[in-house]
Parts: structure tokens; sequence; C-alpha cells
């Protein structure tokens, strides 16, 4: 294909998938980040700083569609004064750059459970990428919008392994949905392979649905160590973090709900955790507890 995909934050954890499959698929492909001095990437690095529009107008300019993805309130990387209103003001700001040059397709990753807002008092996360697709749809882009559940990739590193254990905020028997970072970069090149499908459309997507006490037996098992499961309790979040402890409460009292049968049929390869854990997960993690760098 001689077309070209901007990806924006492509050194990031979406992006650098997003980049990887494209590449794989046979797309020209243009990542887009703030500082390409101090980052690498398979692709040709372009700078573009998500405050600055005409910065991300000129690197999207000639592409055939653009990807984007926001860092949202905690995310690695982000400075500790990072607000919502940033990761608004930054995929809002990224919408109109894919507008003013009038790319053909634009695909962005918001998360499972945005469009319940008018139902529930949603994390601020979640209303935050809501507020980004009511822009991208005032603006009448061709869009496709993709909803992935919370990544697998979560359980690799400090976020989830803690003092020789798998602990998050999670109830230890409440289901919770879970999507490698790989099938995110497979959906994008769904999308943008498929145009007269996918524009128009948005799906939230899921690869497996287990409990804390479930996943941390996978781990155990994939890595040859016994990690058992400690939940942190609610109250101990949120003299944190409000928002982080609401968010954990919405996850064990409602959940995303994507559909997992459904998200498999639209792509057969899904991983479930236990694959990803034999594929890339466990090594992943056992680099982390090592102390090592993965290769």
């Amino acid at each position: 294909m001689d077309k070209t995909i901007a990806v924006v934050g492509a050194t990031g954890l979406q992006g650098r998938a997003v980049v990887k499959r494209l590449l794989a698929d046979g797309w020209q492909v243009c990542a887009l980040t703030r500082d390409p001095g101090r980052a690498t990437a398979p692709a040709p690095l372009v700078r573009a700083d998500m405050e600055d529009v005409d910065s991300l107008v000129a690197a999207m300019d000639g592409a055939h569609g653009v990807f984007s993805v926001q860092p949202t309130v905690g995310s690695p990387g982000t400075a500790p004064d990072f607000t919502a209103e940033d990761e608004v003001r930054w995929g809002v700001n990224v919408a109109e750059a894919a507008h003013k040059t009038g790319v053909a397709h634009f695909v962005f990753s918001s998360v499972a459970g945005a469009g319940r807002h008018a139902t529930e008092v949603l994390p601020v996360n979640l209303v935050s990428k809501h507020r980004i697709e009511q822009h991208i749809a005032t603006l009448g882009l061709p869009a496709t919008v993709l909803r992935p559940v919370s990544f697998m990739e979560n359980f690799t590193g400090g976020y989830a392994l803690h003092d020789g254990a798998v602990s998050t905020g999670m109830a230890p028997d409440v289901p919770q949905q879970f999507i490698a970072v790989a099938d995110v970069g497979a959906f994008v090149a769904l999308a943008f392979a498929d145009p007269h499908t996918w524009i128009g459309r948005t799906a939230d997507i899921a690869g497996d649905e287990l409990t804390p006490v479930q996943i941390a037996a996978a781990i155990s098992a994939a890595i040859g160590h016994r990690m058992p499961y400690a939940q942190i309790p609610i109250d101990v979040i949120r003299q944190l973090n409000e928002d982080f402890a609401h968010a954990n409460e919405w996850l064990n009292e409602r959940g995303y709900r994507a559909d997992v049968a459904a998200t498999r049929r639209l792509h057969p390869g899904l991983l479930d955790l236990r694959t990803w854990l034999a594929t890339t997960g466990a090594k992943q993690i056992t680099a982390f507890l090592s102390g090592a760098s993965p290769r």
C-alpha cells in the first residue's frame, strides 16, 4: 500500500502496537511524537505536539488516515499535574487537525463503557474519552471509535505487582475484562483496511473476562512462581486519590460490559489471558520481577 497512516502517540503502549500492526499489514506509517530526538519507533518519526494544532496539521499533511490516542490521568510518562482537561484538549486538538487536513479515515481509541454517560456516574477517564468522542462527532469526521477495556499489560509491572502478589483495588471474585494491546492494534488495522464497514462505527472490545483470583492463578502457572491475589482496600486508595477510588468501585459494581464473544467474531485471532501470557505476558512479568528489561 502507498497510503500513509499518521499515528498519534506512536511511542506509547497503544501507539507502538498500532504502528507494529499497520507496518506488518503493509501500510506506510508516520509516527507522531512530541520529541523525536528522545524516542524510537520502527517507522519515521515526525514531530507533533498535541498542545500545538499547527504542528499536528503539518505532520498529518498528505496522510490517508489518523490514529488518535491520548493518555489519561496517571498514565506512564504524563506530568504529575496532568489533568482530564488536558486529555480532552489534546484529543480535541488532534481531531481538529485531522479535520483541517481532510483525512479519509480517523480512528480514535476511547474506553469501553464511555457511552453509558447518560445512565451512570462514570469514572473521570470515561467522561474525558466520551467528551472527545462527542467533539469528533460534532466535526463530522469519517471516524471509527474503538473502546477497549483495561489492558492485560497492566499486570506486567508495578501497577499490579507488589510484594510478591498481584494486587489491585478490584474485588477478588468479581469478573473483570481485559484485552491485549496487540489486539487493539489488530482492530485499528481492521478498521483502516475496511473503511466501508468501520467508518461511523463504535465498538467496545474485550479479549477475556476473569476474576482477579483467576488472573493471579494464571500468572502463577505461566511464570512457575506463586503470585497470590491481594486486594488493596478501596479506603486506602481513596486516601491517595478519590477519582481512582471511584474508578475501582465502578469496576467492582458495574464494569465495562463489553461482549467478548462478539469481539472474537470480529477478530478470530483475539488473545485470551492464557494465550497472551504464553506468547508475551509471562516473559514481561518475569523480566519485571527480576529487575531485567524484556527483549
